[in-house]
């Protein structure tokens, strides 16, 4: 079974109606999950080769080839100083925090994404797409429990969302080789969304997923 990870992007900011959720972010081995949303378009993505993509703020950082992991953070850093200043005169912005998130994210500095998700979090608990965007940073840090328990926690105040029940399922098949609790989670996802635009894509997983074989621990 492949160890491969979910990507990440930023949602700084916008609201759960227009969520842009795990745009195509890959560390150092990659697989391309989660959908992108605009309006009510819905494009799953799955099983790709390593890419870099984003929603602003920090796309450049993300696209380009020649950055390092380092060069990235300390193109983070700058970015995210302006925001971090207001910070200090306004910690309890969440909106503010959602961008310092963003910057952090896109530029792969998972940790401190989770940070800042988390103390947005406290503000607006019920902000699904940060929730969900904080699970992918903990699943890349390598807390996969504590990714699985964050989108849980999302799917509580929002049992249909899109991007929480793909992404449980494909943590579960991914990082837990619970081949029948990812099938679960994205027979739940057609269920609750029963006009998903390419949902012939979550078809293809649920059919790939049930005939792999279960890996031994």
């Amino acid at each position: 079974m492949s160890t491969e990870k979910p990507d990440s992007a930023q949602i700084p900011g916008l609201p759960s109606s227009q969520v842009f959720a795990l745009a195509a972010v890959c560390l150092v081995v990659g697989l391309v999950i989660g959908y992108v949303f605009l309006g009510q378009r819905a494009t799953p993505r799955v099983a790709q080769p390593p890419v870099a993509a984003g929603r602003a703020p920090g796309p450049a950082m993300a696209n380009h080839p020649k950055l390092t992991i380092e060069q990235m953070k300390q193109m983070a850093d700058v970015k995210s100083s302006a925001l971090i200043e207001k910070l200090k005169t306004d910690p309890k912005n969440p909106q503010l925090l959602l961008q310092v998130a963003g910057i952090y994210q896109a530029s792969h500095q998972f940790k401190q994404a989770t940070e800042y998700f988390d103390r947005a979090l406290k503000l607006d608990p019920k902000n699904t797409a940060a929730r969900t965007q904080l699970a992918s940073c903990l699943y890349y840090s390598g807390d996969v429990d504590g990714a699985l328990s964050q989108l849980n926690q999302a799917l509580k105040t929002n049992p249909k969302d899109v991007n929480a029940l793909f992404n449980l399922g494909m943590i579960k098949y991914r990082g837990k080789n619970d081949n029948a609790g990812a099938v679960a989670a994205w027979e739940q996802l057609l269920k609750s969304n029963p006009n998903l635009d390419r949902k012939s894509e979550v078809e293809q997983l649920i059919a790939e997923a049930k005939s792999a074989p279960v890996a031994k621990n």
